[in-house]
């Protein structure tokens, strides 16, 4: 009982909603609907940081960065099958007369991308990403936060290859959430999803899909538990739930093989011996929805995110007004070098500057009093509390690059 109220105090402390208002990341708000998030400047930052950095993974992993519009005509949904097994968590809108469904998914797009030219077996796999905006119905009762939301962002891709390849591309996308979710500090579960009692496709390319997930993690020696007969309509997936510092779970990354669709729409490539052969193709998310995995990274955390993802890495507080003209010239050079700084100049106690610099949980505060001023540089002190030597701003950048490089933390 003393160890389960310990746990309940401290996701208390970690509370996303309560720290996004407090470290002025995000809001929602009545007027503008349920289950809508604003971002305000240090969120959005956070954002853009993470999603910069994911869309670099996987330029370096051989994706093709494409973007689809954020409504299509209903008989697409119709012809793909989410209208008849997906349409309560849609919203639709007329224009011209005509009926139209706002995207909870991105595949549709995906697919007309691939069909726009003749793909030959060489040209295998397409992979295309995007971080895609998408609208969810999403009952009122669930919504919370940023954890279950009506509208988000996906880093949404879809694989398209050879049955051949099929087996090499889910390792590559197993391989590419390990490396995601370590990069941040997770730990994770995986777990096989098998068809649904409401579904499309025949049992055979079911069967060939699943078995290609299974054999993926057993190859790779990933323990995998069996959750019977919750797939998507589709196809059969793998969830990865990640675990936090208070070892709850969080489903996030998905992998999905999918032999229905890419039939539905007609995909085909032309094989070695000329023939017309269907390509299979994999949907899958690595961090899943940015909104969902920003306020799981929020509770992980409390809030004091790695340097490299900080919002501000770093204040430069005065010690007196004579200070501000030397504090100045400090934070020029760090924004000039790219760090990530702001001012606080007011004519406050030092005590009171450092005290709310670290309730907003910002790694490194630099004071520069009379001696800063006079030898030119700074003595920066970390957000736990702890001083380190004087230095000039110079090395200061040097120590924020190689910590935002290595991808670790101040703590």
């Amino acid at each position: 009982l003393k160890k389960h109220l310990q746990q309940l105090e401290e996701a208390r402390k970690r509370d996303h909603v309560r720290l996004g208002r407090e470290l002025g990341l995000f809001s929602t708000h009545e007027e503008i609907g349920a289950g809508m998030v604003v971002w305000h400047p240090k969120g959005a930052m956070l954002r853009h940081l993470i999603e910069e950095f994911e869309i670099q993974e996987h330029l370096r992993r051989g994706y093709s960065i494409v973007r689809g519009p954020e409504i299509l005509k209903t008989s697409l949904w119709e012809k793909s099958g989410h209208f008849d097994n997906y349409r309560e968590n849609m919203y639709f809108t007329e224009i011209d007369e005509l009926s139209y469904g706002i995207k909870p998914m991105n595949c549709l797009s995906h697919m007309l991308i691939y069909k726009t030219g003749i793909k030959s077996y060489r040209d295998l796999p397409q992979r295309y990403f995007e971080m895609g905006v998408v609208h969810r119905h999403e009952r009122s009762g669930v919504l919370h936060g940023l954890l279950r939301v009506r509208e988000f962002t996906q880093d949404d891709a879809h694989i398209l290859c050879t049955p051949d390849q099929l087996d090499a591309e889910i390792k590559g996308v197993l391989d590419l959430v390990q490396y995601m979710v370590t990069v941040f500090g997770f730990d994770y579960d995986l777990e096989l999803s098998t068809r649904p009692e409401k579904s499309i496709g025949s049992d055979e390319d079911w069967e060939r899909a699943t078995n290609a997930l299974q054999n993926a993690v057993d190859d790779l020696g990933l323990p995998c538990r069996l959750n019977e007969g919750d797939g998507a309509f589709y196809g059969p997936k793998i969830d990865v739930k990640l675990r936090d510092a208070l070892d709850r779970s969080w489903q996030c990354a998905t992998i999905q093989v999918d032999f229905t669709l890419p039939d539905r729409f007609d995909l085909h490539y032309v094989d070695r011996d000329g023939g017309r052969r269907r390509p299979v193709m994999i949907h899958r998310t690595i961090l899943g929805s940015m909104e969902r995995f920003i306020g799981v990274l929020i509770e992980q955390y409390a809030g004091a995110f790695p340097v490299w993802i900080a919002p501000v890495q770093a204040v430069v507080m005065t010690v007196t007004d004579r200070s501000i003209p030397h504090a100045e010239g400090v934070l020029r050079a760090l924004t000039d070098a790219g760090v990530r700084a702001e001012a606080d100049f007011r004519n406050e106690k030092l005590g009171l500057k450092v005290r709310e610099a670290q309730l907003q949980k910002i790694p490194y505060m630099l004071i520069v009093g009379d001696k800063e001023s006079d030898e030119g540089g700074v003595t920066p002190r970390l957000r736990t509390g702890k001083n380190l030597p004087f230095m000039s701003p110079e090395a200061f950048v040097e120590r924020i690059q190689e910590e935002s490089q290595q991808r670790r933390s101040s703590l």
